[in-house]
């Protein structure tokens, strides 16, 4: 595309001017840039995160009825287990709020690895983390469809600074580019829904990308089952944690583009044995490689 457009943005810093230059919220910007760039009006845009929300919402509502394992066994059920606890949270150390981001996290992805129908949002190993956090802190708000939408719109700009700036692919950067990348684009979608500022959404973002620098991705038998689902539901409370350091006046003191320079620094210094490969890590533990003897593959000592 040839024509200057006027809401493109590449790195955290273009998009807080624009959000300083139009007076707009990062969702609005957001929208606006995906309407210039696809050609398309903003309500058509709108339009198709409906559909990606109610796509969303189905592999919850679906997941945490469940009770199907994956083919291998590694999955399926706990989603079920958790929520079967979130209106009787008097033993656990977590809220009503955490404990559901929980379940609608992994419910999400023990949807996936039973071939049910998701968003990969960013991808299909973070998939979890975003309708997770959103989804269960709307209902604690009690928050209408429009602020739920910014939430998304807010996560889906910092994907795009993620994806320009790094990457989302965990085998060029392991898994802080998928689960760390998951994380840090809720935060920035939760804080922006409680009424935080773009610095704060930027902050939380920070936060969160940086507990995950330099996470190995190390699946067992290459699925995106083990130790990936319980990594999503873990990465809903870093994402709610990082939230509330800032929306309690704490900042990052690494802006968030240093910070993704950071995970791109990282990933050219990390070994491909757990970048993906299964060649590395849990993936080679005994339970890795029994796993594999299951999928036919060639055992890693």
């Amino acid at each position: 595309m040839n024509h200057i457009l006027k809401y493109e943005f590449h790195t955290a810093e273009d998009l807080v001017h624009l959000t300083n230059k139009y007076k707009m919220p990062i969702s609005e910007i957001a929208k606006r840039y995906e309407a210039e760039r696809d050609g398309k009006s903003s309500p058509t845009i709108r339009n198709k995160m409906k559909q990606t929300r109610n796509v969303m919402y189905e592999a919850v509502r679906k997941g945490i009825a469940s009770t199907q394992k994956s083919k291998f066994g590694m999955a399926g059920g706990d989603a079920h287990k958790m929520y079967k606890i979130v209106n009787n949270t008097s033993f656990m150390m977590g809220n009503k709020v955490t404990v559901r981001a929980m379940a609608y996290a992994m419910a999400v992805c023990e949807q996936n690895a039973c071939m049910g129908r998701i968003v990969a949002f960013p991808t299909a190993g973070g998939s979890g983390i975003i309708p997770g956090v959103l989804f269960s802190c709307a209902e604690h708000f009690k928050a209408g469809k429009r602020k739920l939408l910014r939430g998304l719109f807010t996560a889906a700009a910092i994907g795009l600074v993620i994806a320009e700036k790094a990457t989302l692919s965990a085998a060029k950067a392991g898994c802080q580019a998928e689960v760390g990348a998951a994380s840090a684009m809720a935060a920035a979608g939760l804080t922006e829904m409680r009424g935080g500022t773009v610095e704060q959404c930027f902050s939380a973002a920070a936060i969160a990308m940086k507990s995950y620098l330099g996470l190995a991705c190390d699946p067992l038998g290459g699925l995106v089952e083990v130790p990936c689902i319980k990594r999503n539901a873990i990465g809903c409370m870093v994402a709610i944690g990082a939230s509330d350091m800032v929306m309690a006046g704490i900042k990052s003191f690494v802006p968030f583009d240093e910070v993704l320079d950071a995970m791109k620094n990282i990933a050219h210094t990390m070994s491909s044995r757990i970048r993906e490969t299964a060649l590395g890590g849990l993936a080679i533990t005994k339970t890795g490689n029994m796993i594999k003897r299951k999928l036919g593959m060639k055992i890693t000592e």
